[in-house]
């Protein structure tokens, strides 16, 4: 597979989507729409060390309960049950863009990063765009007045059992990372 040509469709300012020509592996000239959040996508300057956004996991250490959000996704037309998360702003490290991402959306506090995984890509047939999830303690209370007004966001508390019950109701949408989590807990009671 060899790159040729890339050329950019559009021209926001978070999101762009980029149409790259290539040769497969029969030597075939193909080509390939995709987004990308970066100036230069990753496919061309191969820099794949530093994650797009982050996906937070809290665990509210004095309620002992998972907090997950429920947030109005304008392309699903609905809600949908995911953790906070965001984009990484320059020079900002995944910590802290963690601890105001998660801030911002429940007005919890950060307590203790717990684990943080390398760059991972949930939707790599679309986008390049990459997430590292930050597992955390938190604590506080929850609230919403510290969301963008494009920000429509519930935020739950869950046990292990009203994890388990959650996951039965087929009518939620959920966020992939969200539903994996959500089901080792479901099954574990841990993280």
């Amino acid at each position: 597979m060899k790159i040729k040509d890339l050329r950019k469709v559009t021209n926001y300012k978070f999101l762009n989507m980029y149409e790259l020509d290539y040769t497969d592996m029969k030597g075939n000239d193909k080509s390939w729409l995709f987004a990308s959040r970066n100036l230069e996508p990753k496919c061309i300057r191969q820099t794949f060390s530093e994650a797009d956004a982050v996906v937070i996991v809290p665990f509210h250490s004095k309620l002992n309960r998972l907090v997950v959000i429920e947030e109005f996704r304008v392309p699903l037309s609905g809600y949908q049950f995911g953790f906070p998360a965001g984009l990484v702003d320059q020079g900002e490290s995944i910590a802290e863009a963690g601890r105001r991402e998660l801030k911002e959306e429940t007005g919890l506090d950060l307590t203790k990063v717990l684990k943080q995984s390398p760059p991972v890509y949930s939707t790599s047939g679309m986008t390049d765009e990459s997430v590292c999830m930050l597992y955390v303690e938190c604590e506080g209370l929850a609230d919403n007045k510290h969301n963008e007004s494009s920000e429509d966001i519930k935020t739950h508390f869950l046990s292990q059992k009203e994890t388990k019950e959650l996951l039965r109701d087929h009518s939620i949408k959920f966020d992939v990372k969200t539903w994996l989590v959500l089901s080792t807990f479901a099954q574990t009671g841990s993280l």
